[in-house]
């Protein structure tokens, strides 16, 4: 007799199989497999219930002649009810095979069926079948993040994440460093983003800091002799948020004694190459493409390139000196840069289309004057340019374009201002072309762009202080050659500092460090920190380094954005479990929230109404 029941115990075994992993060679076995119901599909009587887990699907079915309760049962199912089913494992017919599931070659024919929980109407789709939950609003999703994770692309995302955590630490392992754990609670050294702030309660009117990276702690340890060290650790930045930031963040974070750059672009080279080989198990050619910071903006306005497509910069301003067209005279004369992309192929597009770029994009999106271009048509007619011949003549015009390569068929864009700016603004042109015409290869599957930035700007100069900020951080090291010109020309110091970028993303950096005191103290002056100042705030390092610290750097890669880039996600809240909305709240569980008056009396706090605008 069945004890088929609704709302009783459950009495099964433990589950022999998950829903993803019974086969052929299962076929007579007896089974016990628990689960959600993600589709029930009633064939007059004949009862089909795709069962799902985090693993996979399993088909079980019920017919009038199997047992009436457990019938009577699987026709008040409904989804997402948790169920528990004991039963034979039997193969398909021919027809009904599914070849897109792991087990579509069997099913399931249940002998009793328990239901072990009912679910209330869901507020949106969350089966394998439905696809309308990717068009759900997101802060819908966000707020039910529980039946978001069922649905199998976020579910996929986050075991995809679980495993890059065991490549990252099986390489880690291998190569002798160790995990160390870094404090949570930590002083407030303010360099970069705000901090987010801790009130001590047996310390009134003193704060702990969440850390924006471990930075100085790894330090330490190079100076406690640790030699290697890496850490899987949450960071923090209580910054306005963008569509790729959120205010905690995970990182890949390492630092190692006595390196060079040789030593950390061939090792990270082998952290990434095992990474996409165990996830992707993609073969990443190796070693990877360096590019000096310098050359990447010069050739793809951008510190972090996408190498994914030609459209390279090119330097026209040669061509065009003494052109007589004022514009140009006058950029040059000022010491600016008259840069070029050509465009293979599109040298026949309308007038309607170049004058939408030159409007939509180049001005009001990307910022800059104005956009001039030349069509070289496909019938090899004369060639058009945007400005009239009698301001810029044809043979300029010609000229120019042979300089640059354009060819019969081909658009060339050009850009005139001042240097860096127009190289950025053509950097930013460079890619809406590209996504325009789909010269970028984007998904889950490639093509995968490496590349290694380096030999940054030590400083960068700040209009609104008046004053250089590390374009890193305060303990990145000079570059050797350029120690001299601390003192007369620090904005032209080279640092020792690397970027590794991914079809345009920046996925980590770092830097080899200052571990000599009176580099250091030369670093502080540029940056106008008095030797007050960097007492009170890294005297602890400063201190460390007075007792034989040896050379070391590090890098830390963001692993949210890796995620990203590994899933074809189009946000990194798709690849964390439980992220922040874009405007720094978790709307699940209601954060951050108010805190009851006797909290904030313990912390010696008082919360004064914002000031308005």
């Amino acid at each position: 007799m069945s004890t088929s029941s609704i709302g009783q115990p459950d009495t099964h075994s433990y589950r022999t199989h998950t829903c993803g992993e019974l086969g052929i060679d299962d076929i007579g076995s007896k089974v016990t497999l628990k689960g959600w119901v993600d589709t029930r599909r009633d064939l007059g009587g004949v009862i089909f219930i795709d069962l799902r887990d985090r693993y996979g699907l399993t088909q079980i079915v019920l017919s009038p002649q199997d047992d009436e309760g457990a019938l009577h049962i699987a026709e008040a199912l409904r989804s997402e009810w948790v169920i528990s089913v004991e039963g034979s494992v039997t193969r398909r017919s021919d027809e009904t095979i599914n070849t897109k599931l792991a087990t579509g070659e069997i099913e399931v024919r249940v002998d009793d069926l328990i239901v072990l929980n009912r679910a209330d109407a869901i507020p949106f789709p969350v089966s394998t079948h439905e696809e309308k939950a990717q068009h759900v609003n997101e802060d819908l999703r966000l707020k039910y993040r529980y039946l978001d994770l069922r649905r199998p692309q976020m579910r996929d995302n986050i075991v995809l994440r679980s495993e890059l955590y065991q490549s990252v630490r099986r390489f880690f392992h291998a190569e002798s460093f160790l995990e160390i754990e870094t404090p949570v609670l930590m002083k407030s050294t303010p360099e970069g983003a705000r901090d987010f702030l801790v009130p001590s309660r047996v310390h009134p009117g003193k704060f702990f800091a969440l850390p924006q990276s471990p930075q100085t702690y790894k330090q330490i340890l190079m100076v406690a002799g640790m030699d290697r060290y890496f850490q899987i650790t949450k960071c923090f930045r209580d910054e306005d948020l963008r569509a790729d930031r959120q205010p905690e963040f995970t990182q890949i974070d390492v630092e190692m004694t006595f390196p060079t750059e040789e030593l950390i672009y061939e090792t990270f080279d082998r952290l990434i190459a095992q990474i996409w080989r165990d996830l992707k198990g993609y073969e990443l050619p190796l070693p990877v493409v360096r590019l000096t910071y310098a050359d990447a903006v010069r050739r793809f306005g951008s510190d972090k390139p996408d190498l994914r497509f030609g459209l390279e910069i090119q330097d026209a301003t040669e061509a065009f000196t003494g052109s007589g067209f004022r514009v140009f005279d006058n950029v040059i004369e000022t010491g600016g840069k008259i840069l070029a992309i050509v465009v293979p192929g599109e040298g026949d597009r309308g007038r309607g289309v170049m004058d939408r770029l030159d409007k939509d994009i180049v001005r009001k999106q990307i910022g800059a004057g104005g956009l001039v271009y030349f069509k070289l048509p496909s019938d090899g007619g004369p060639t058009h340019s945007s400005v009239k011949a009698e301001v810029l003549p044809a043979e300029v015009v010609d000229r120019a374009a042979a300089a640059i390569g354009a060819k019969t068929g081909d658009l060339v864009l050009i850009l005139a201002g001042e240097a860096p700016k127009v190289h950025l603004q053509m950097g930013d042109l460079r890619l809406h072309v590209a996504r325009d015409l789909e010269l970028i290869g984007d998904g889950p599957d490639g093509p995968w762009q490496f590349a290694w930035i380096t030999d940054f700007p030590l400083l960068e100069w700040d209009e609104g202080s008046g004053r250089f900020h590390a374009m890193h951080h305060p303990f990145t090291s000079p570059h050797p050659e350029d120690m001299h010109l601390m003192a007369t020309d620090p904005g032209a110091v080279r640092a020792r500092a690397y970027d590794i970028t991914l079809n345009g993303n920046e996925i980590g950096g770092g830097s080899i460090r200052i571990h000599n005191p009176e580099i250091q103290r030369q670093m502080f002056a540029a940056l106008g920190i008095d030797e007050e100042e960097a007492q009170q705030r890294f005297g602890f390092l400063l201190d460390a380094f007075r007792f034989g610290a040896p050379p070391h750097g590090g890098i830390a890669f963001g692993l949210d954005r890796i995620v990203m880039l590994l899933a074809g996600a189009k946000s990194l809240r798709d690849v964390i479990a439980f992220p922040k909305t874009q405007s720094a709240q978790e709307t699940m569980v209601v954060s951050p929230d108010v805190v009851d008056a006797h909290q904030l009396r313990d912390l010696h706090i008082a919360v004064t109404a914002p000031k308005e605008d």
